[in-house]
């Protein structure tokens, strides 16, 4: 018969005139039937330290069972404890990883007892150098049953988890943990080619911060940390154990610990999980401009746009000296009140109002002409204002302080 035992974490209960009740991994309790089966066989049987059933002497030191051969009805009893998957007939000592290889390599602070756990659930545990990694790679034969686990009490350098990188297209899973400062970074296992690397993860965490140009000093410099940087025993604990169950997911194809980034305060011993997607491969920049496209003139000033013969020549401003008008009088216009005109600006735009008000701002002056004939002064339309009007009515423009001339009567004017 095969030997059978309780699984772990389940429990057997005899409640006090109630019978005998199962306690489950998760702290359900469920009442055992036994039927013909006393208690203490039933006892005996789960609990056998060799995990055989009792043979002739315990039951006579008992008092109880046959003194012989095995009963049917216990039997039965088991095969039902084993099939609801409250007893196990593996061998001791058989965990999860049985069959698996763990291969650990980083810092003794968290290896150390990354590789006891290992152990406790049946793996075979070693350890590996940086430089064997592709030939640990070329020897695994695509099995997967093989992870390289990397612990480090410190920030990455550089360029050193590069190569690792490359194992899960080597059908080798790939694990890893690095510290910075007070946070240690658990990233998620990598199994296959569309899994999450370390690369990714970098570039995930540049383009989610504000400082990434610091944080990519960071990692380039990797400056030296004050005194009491690094692990505690708690905290190695931890992060261990977390790494474990990334470990027994992969092992049970459980593929929802592939997509997350778990951060550990190891001063408050606090947990955060973040969701984390690879990063798509994107085509390269171009190094060169198309053949079809048009040559890019390298100095902008020196470049010249095409001109047509049939367009006429556009006149040119001239590079400096003032604006003469049309009449070819040199210098600046000046109107009789002596008030000389501002030149005009390049970009059209009118000079700015003075801060006078529309009352005491002086009218237009006619331009004097050149003969001695009388040209009768034109009047001025006065601007229209923005204001609203008051009550009393206007009647024409507003007086101006600048003297206009009065028209002349028939004759020539007096020299």
């Amino acid at each position: 018969m095969n030997s059978v035992r309780l699984a772990p974490g389940v429990a057997l209960v005899t409640v006090p005139g109630r019978g005998l009740a199962v306690r489950t991994p998760d702290g359900e309790f469920l009442r055992v039937a036994t039927g013909e089966v006393r208690e203490r066989d039933l006892r005996r049987r789960l609990h056998a330290p060799d995990g055989t059933p009792d043979g002739p002497a315990a039951a006579s030191a008992d008092g109880d069972g046959p003194s012989g051969g095995t009963d049917p009805a216990l039997d039965a009893l088991v095969a039902s404890f084993e099939s609801a998957g409250y007893a196990t007939s593996e061998p001791l000592g058989a965990g999860v990883l049985t069959g698996y290889q763990v291969l650990l390599l980083g810092d003794p602070v968290l290896v150390d007892l990354l590789m006891r756990c290992a152990r406790d659930e049946g793996a075979e545990v070693g350890t590996i150098t940086p430089d064997r990694l592709p030939r640990t790679a070329r020897r695994s034969g695509g099995s997967g049953r093989t992870v390289v686990v990397w612990c480090l009490d410190g920030p990455v350098p550089p360029g050193l988890w590069d190569e690792a990188d490359r194992l899960p297209g080597h059908s080798v899973a790939w694990l890893r943990c690095h510290r910075e400062g007070d946070t240690a970074w658990l990233e998620p296992l990598a199994a296959t080619t569309d899994d999450v690397t370390s690369a990714h993860v970098r570039l995930r965490r540049l383009a989610a911060t504000a400082a990434h140009h610091e944080l990519g000093a960071y990692w380039a410099t990797l400056s030296a940390e004050g005194p009491g940087s690094g692990h505690s025993t708690a905290s190695a604990a931890l992060t261990a154990g977390l790494l474990m169950e990334d470990l027994v997911a992969w092992a049970s194809g459980d593929r929802s610990a592939r997509r997350r980034l778990r951060r550990v305060r190891i001063r408050g011993l606090t947990v955060s999980r973040h969701p984390v997607l690879p990063v798509p491969e994107v085509a390269p920049y171009p190094t060169s401009a198309p053949a079809s496209a048009p040559p890019v003139p390298t100095d902008p000033a020196s470049a010249e746009p095409p001109r047509n013969a049939s367009a006429p020549a556009m006149p040119t401003a001239p590079e400096s000296g003032p604006i003469t008008p049309e009449s070819g009088t040199p210098g600046p216009i000046t109107p009789e009140s002596g008030t000389a005109v501002s030149p005009a600006r390049e970009s059209g735009t009118p000079p700015p109002a003075s801060a006078a008000s529309e009352s005491d701002r002086p009218a237009p002056a006619s331009i004097a002409p050149e003969s001695d004939k009388p040209v009768p002064a034109v009047p001025v339309p006065a601007p229209a204002s923005t204001t609203r009007a008051t009550a009393s009515t206007v009647t024409g423009p507003p007086r101006s302080r600048a003297a206009v001339p009065a028209p002349r009567t028939a004759g020539r004017a007096p020299r």
